[in-house]
């Protein structure tokens, strides 16, 4: 008994060799250095464009219904609704992707809205969006808008 108790003794691990974990690491280490590093250098350069003076974009064409009968488009007074289908055109053929933003005050009339819309999709603008003013609650954030009051011609 007391040979098998000294036999155990010796066959225990007193630690673990690290040394080939080290290695292991350090190798992966310099194969993901030397990848990293030809992975970079095979960028192409670009010699991308220059321009000497460039044009603002209109992205978004801007209609604006007052209750007093107005448009306004652009910040442009017109003297009628059907003045906008030569500037919707015009804008139109600049920017093919052209955006449109219809804002109306609470008291327009349904129909002129629809004018306008009508004139917009005639023009060819097919992206057009109703613009709002967002009605601020007590405690800070957005509230539903008030209903509307009926107006009686």
């Amino acid at each position: 008994m007391a040979g098998s108790s000294s036999n155990n003794e010796e066959n225990m691990v007193e630690g673990i060799n690290v040394t080939p974990l080290v290695d292991i690491t350090l190798v992966l280490l310099i194969i993901f250095m030397v990848t990293a590093k030809i992975i970079v250098s095979q960028a192409l350069p670009l010699d991308l464009p220059k321009a000497a003076s460039g044009q603002e974009v209109q992205m978004v064409f801007s209609v604006e219904l007052r209750a007093n009968g107005d448009m306004v488009i652009d910040g442009k007074k017109l003297p009628n609704d059907d003045a906008a289908l030569p500037l919707a055109k015009e804008a139109q053929a600049k920017t093919p992707d052209l955006r449109a933003v219809i804002r109306a005050e609470q008291t327009v009339q349904h129909g002129r809205v629809l004018h306008a819309l009508d004139l917009l999709k005639r023009a060819g603008i097919t992206k057009i969006a109703f613009g709002v003013t967002p009605v601020p609650a007590e405690d800070g954030k957005a509230a539903p808008a008030p209903p509307p009051t009926p107006v009686t011609p």
